[in-house]
């Protein structure tokens, strides 16, 4: 199992409405509102990205543009193919075989590895955090830290409410319950400090007292800087966004600011019949 362990010169306008215009650069972006304007950089942008696995499409021409310094979410039915989307951002096996182009910080990293991606400052936390027999808990949060220091590794546990007197010195294995391999595994990305971040339904099988930090540091890592993607099918987590994106069948049918595609679980997308075949086109 492959593990996370691992504005300048802005160009003319192409208008003024609500919504988004885009510089010349296509790396910049400005966001409009009736009250202000925002400059952007696009971290990660999606080129007509498709896959297909024995002959079925998972992903089809998806373009998607993710802005740095930002918390956006991925939501969408079961099936619709947002964690097969953060695979295929992170490279992983099984997941390279794609048409488009991923381009990160402004260069493809299509052709790269697991281990390429990682190092430019990409990560993935899975939806079911990993057991490492034999891994201590202050090796695998420190493993991806540049500062690999005691404060660093108290700081991290303190931070997703575990004591580091008791944690420190613990094995990453079965003698943990779910909801504390969670807070480890995000405590280990606090102290890595990504670039980007992906987390793949964070407060799937958590315990509710796990939730609060969970949210925690997905503001903390944004005050840092990084970038964050929530897949996610939680009214709660899709509130700690920004932004969202709304799959369907793999293909992207809607995006806008939280507020809007909150809508997305108040009956706007119901159950269909339509598994893979999204019901209407939606204008981008």
């Amino acid at each position: 199992m492959e593990s996370s362990l691992a504005i300048s010169g802005l160009g003319p306008y192409d208008g003024e409405a609500d919504g988004m215009a885009f510089a010349r650069d296509v790396r910049y972006c400005v966001y409009w509102n009736s009250k202000a304007r925002y400059a952007t950089v696009n971290i990660l942008e999606l080129r007509a990205i498709t896959l297909a696995k024995e002959g079925k499409v998972l992903l089809d021409s998806l373009d998607m543009e993710i802005w740095e310094g930002h918390v956006h979410a991925i939501i969408g039915p079961n099936g619709a193919g947002k964690s097969t989307l953060a695979n295929t951002i992170m490279g992983l096996s099984g997941y390279r075989d794609i048409a488009g182009d991923i381009i990160f910080d402004g260069s493809s990293i299509k052709t790269l590895g697991v281990d390429e991606r990682a190092r430019l400052g990409l990560t993935l936390v899975f939806q079911e955090p990993a057991r490492f027999e034999g891994l201590g808990v202050a090796q695998f949060i420190l493993a991806g830290a540049k500062d690999k220091s005691k404060k660093t590794l108290d700081t991290a546990l303190e931070m997703v409410g575990l004591d580091p007197a008791r944690y420190s010195s613990r094995a990453v294995d079965k003698t943990l319950s779910g909801g504390e391999r969670k807070r480890i595994e995000l405590a280990s990305i606090q102290a890595m400090k990504p670039r980007l971040v992906m987390m793949d339904e964070p407060d799937s099988g958590v315990d509710i007292d796990s939730v609060p930090y969970i949210f925690e540091i997905i503001k903390e890592l944004k005050r840092e800087g990084s970038t964050v993607i929530l897949i996610t099918h939680s009214p709660q987590v899709l509130k700690q966004a920004d932004h969202a994106f709304l799959l369907c069948g793999g293909r992207l049918v809607d995006k806008g600011p939280m507020d809007a595609m909150f809508d997305y679980f108040n009956g706007k997308c119901i159950p269909c019949r339509h598994i893979g075949k999204p019901a209407k086109e939606i204008k981008l």
